[in-house]
């Protein structure tokens, strides 16, 4: 998806014209405009050229632009209080001449006490007070030439034909001899006030709209600038240079010293220290790392010096990633805003045709001799009516609840998956570095009859350490955390039989491991096992451990047990789930003894074990069909299940496979951050719904007050100023109630 800027929008009317302009582009495919960031996400192979200019000719502007960028909303608060400041310092004079003489008896001096005079006072103060606030005119102005009206539309149409009446009532009533009277039939402080207000609402908008990017941008500003760069001169002597860490290429050595910021990605190669990876996990208790560990950009080196060999630089460290998730979320738009977005492109057309209905209503009603009334009406209805807060009723709780996931390690790639996850029902997991750790560890040793434990795993180490296989290393691991590692005793002759198991020759004898009909097959005799140990290694197979058998010389040594074992958080975050109301299911290539006995350590209740990589796809879609199913995994054969699924959820220590194909990923690699997840989702889901209740109730209500439709009634009459009260606030609840996402717990029920 590529990212722009697009400027100059004020409401929901903006977004909606920018992306059907966009979307009429040829090659364009998918178009998103994000009101709160002011900016667009496009997929398709059209031309940016094109696609900017057809943004330019539907009347606004745009720019694209790099991964993470926004508009500094900031700027805008500052620009915007500025306005309001000086609009106020004229707007109170301009009061105290319009209503503080005649409604509070305020002393006025007497040449501005005149009715000429005063009402030439009013004009030239509501004048400057346009000028100042001239962008609600020219923006509303462009839209409407461009056939795309919008909220400055409303605004400047109010604002505006206030003072226009009011200049023309003032030329008829000067000509006829203007009295004290005639001036309260002026709409002069309206058409300044109306300005005003809604600038209040904007400053508060604009405020409030920042504290929603607050994540986004303390992300980015998480972005190292400089690091230290490790070269070799002539004479093969280290060079240290502090550089730009645009600078840094993949391969070249970088240093990080205590308190620094580490700036690529990158493997530790010499040196140990503790980091603090608190900006990416969450996590405040520093890593240790080593060499061959792996460091991310951003995080804190907080004890020890290290040098490190950057891996992945720019726009592909795992910082940058993490900041363009969350910035293509923002440009994204939920399912749920599309009812808001077909209200939005016809909102501001038929408000003006129900302020038109309104004004030719009560000129009928009373005619020529209050023709101010029907105008107070209209202008109450112009200026009432709000399309931004439908326009940020969604986006703004998208942005926070993103932002609440990002500080947690939860990362929703866009708006869709941030909905869809809150409606889960089934969550299909993975069970090898998912619900387990994905590092077998010895777990039992059985020695044989007149064998020592000792013996057993020297033997079954020297025999090991020739192997790459995840088993094999379970056994290095434990031996060597015991003992020293044997430099001396080397296996000769290794041989890897796939399938069966490992052999070799140790002092000119054959040393053999591996499962129990290889090594039946291969030694002398047929029982090689007392009855005891079988029923031992029956016993640990059911419990889903794997039996490593080793025999020396054609004598059974014994067997040692390997396992995968659950991760500490799965049982609980199972628990989380089932309480949710969600169906756990495990769906696994491992065997039904093994899948069967990890899910009961879990507390899983349903198996799908044997399924090979392209049938988990289809195992997904079988799920899907009874309800909505989330598919959590972390490998390269969880690829093609995770984007079968509604949601597809990737661990964040698997693989970038898992991770691309994923809706969401979890960058602690905790289980019990699905849960989470899937509460942070349906929170944002209330939310979203809450704001578009009140941004739909407060119209549906406010309009016909503003029309004077309870006048005939309950005598309910509505002021244009109180009307731009209320527009000007409306987007502002919309948005403070987007930011209690922020005070809700995702780790409680």
């Amino acid at each position: 998806m590529e990212q722009y800027c697009v400027k100059g929008m004020s409401c929901a009317a903006c977004s909606a014209r920018v992306e059907k302009a966009v979307r009429a582009v040829p090659g364009v495919t998918d178009c998103a405009v994000s009101l709160l960031t002011n900016s667009m996400g496009v997929d398709g192979d059209a031309r940016p050229e094109d696609i900017i200019d057809a943004v330019i000719k539907a009347g606004y502007g745009a720019s694209l632009k790099g991964a993470g960028a926004e508009e500094n909303s900031d700027d805008e608060t500052g620009k915007l209080l500025k306005r309001l400041l000086i609009s106020l310092a004229i707007l109170l004079p301009l009061m105290y001449v319009s209503m503080g003489h005649n409604m509070f008896g305020f002393p006025l001096p007497k040449i501005i006490a005149e009715p000429v005079v005063n009402a030439v006072v009013q004009a030239v103060l509501s004048l400057v007070v346009i000028i100042i606030n001239r962008k609600f005119y020219t923006s509303g102005f462009r839209g409407a030439i461009h056939r795309s009206p919008n909220m400055d539309t409303l605004v400047a149409m109010g604002s505006g034909v206030s003072y226009l009446y009011s200049v023309v009532y003032s030329v008829v009533m000067i000509s006829s001899g203007m009295t004290e009277h005639m001036v309260h039939g002026l709409y002069f402080e309206s058409a300044a006030m109306i300005l005003v207000l809604i600038t209040v609402g904007k400053t508060l908008e604009a405020r409030s709209k920042g504290k929603t990017t607050d994540a986004l941008k303390s992300l980015m500003n998480l972005k190292p600038m400089v690091a230290t760069k490790i070269t070799v001169d002539e004479n093969g002597n280290e060079v240290s240079k502090i550089v730009g860490v645009s600078q840094i290429k993949v391969d070249d050595i970088f240093a990080v010293k205590p308190g620094e910021s580490i700036p690529v990605d990158g493997i530790v190669i010499s040196g140990t220290s503790a980091v603090n990876e608190a900006a990416l996990t969450g996590e405040s208790i520093p890593v240790d790392k080593e060499e061959g560990d792996e460091v991310s950009a951003a995080t804190i080196n907080r004890t020890g010096y290290i040098k490190c060999r950057a891996t992945r630089v720019g726009n592909d460290t795992t910082l940058s990633r993490i900041i363009k998730m969350v910035s293509d979320a923002a440009a994204t738009k939920a399912p749920i805003a599309k009812l808001a977005d077909k209200v939005s492109g016809i909102f501001v057309p038929t408000v003006i045709v129900i302020a038109f209905i309104t004004f030719i209503i009560w000129f009928a009603v009373k005619g020529f001799a209050e023709p101010g009334y029907a105008l107070a009406r209209a202008i109450s209805v112009l200026v009432i009516s709000c399309p931004c807060a439908l326009g940020l009723a969604t986006p703004v709780a998208i942005m926070v609840g993103n932002g609440v996931g990002a500080k947690n390690g939860i990362l929703f790639k866009n708006a869709t998956s941030l909905e869809n996850l809150g409606r889960t029902q089934i969550v299909a997991l993975d069970k090898t570095g998912t619900v387990t750790t994905g590092e077998p560890v010895l777990t039992d040793t059985v020695p044989a009859d007149g064998v020592s434990e000792e013996e057993l795993l020297r033997m079954a180490y020297m025999l090991e350490s020739k192997s790459e296989h995840p088993l094999a290393k379970a056994v290095v691991n434990y031996f060597e955390a015991k003992e020293a590692s044997l430099k001396d005793d080397e296996v000769e002759d290794f041989e890897i039989l796939p399938g069966s198991g490992l052999r070799g020759k140790y002092k000119g004898k054959e040393l053999m491991g591996g499962n129990a009909a290889y090594l039946k097959k291969g030694m002398a005799w047929e029982n090689f096992m007392s009855s005891d140990v079988s029923k031992k290694a029956e016993a640990l197979s059911k419990e889903g451990k794997t039996p490593l058998l080793f025999a020396y010389d054609g004598r059974f040594l014994g067997f040692i047990a390997v396992a995968d074992e659950i991760k500490e958080d799965s049982k609980k975050a199972v628990e989380e789930l089932k309480t949710m109301g969600i169906r756990v299911v495990m769906l696994t290539g491992d065997s039904e003894n093994t899948a069967k006995a990890i899910a009961a350590q879990a507390g899983i209740d349903e198996v799908i074990a044997g399924v090979t990589p392209e049938f988990k796809a289809v195992r997904v879609n079988e799920l899907k069909e009874q309800g909505k199913t989330a598919m959590v995994g972390d490998g390269i054969n969880d690829a093609p299940a995770l984007t079968t699924a509604d949601s597809g959820i990737a661990i964040g220590a698997g693989t970038d496979v898992a991770i691309d194909a994923a809706d969401v990923v979890l960058v602690k690699s905790r289980l019990t951050d699905l849960a989470a997840a899937i509460r942070l989702s349906k929170i944002t889901l209330t939310n979203i719904k809450e704001n578009l209740f009140w941004a739909f109730i407060y119209n549906i209500i406010g309009i016909p007050l503003a029309a004077g439709a309870w006048i005939p009634v309950f005598g309910w009459e509505l002021n244009p100023m109180f009307g731009a009260a209320a527009m000007s606030l409306s987007s502002f609840c919309v948005c403070m109630n987007a930011l209690r996402i922020n005070l809700k717990s995702i780790y409680k029920n």
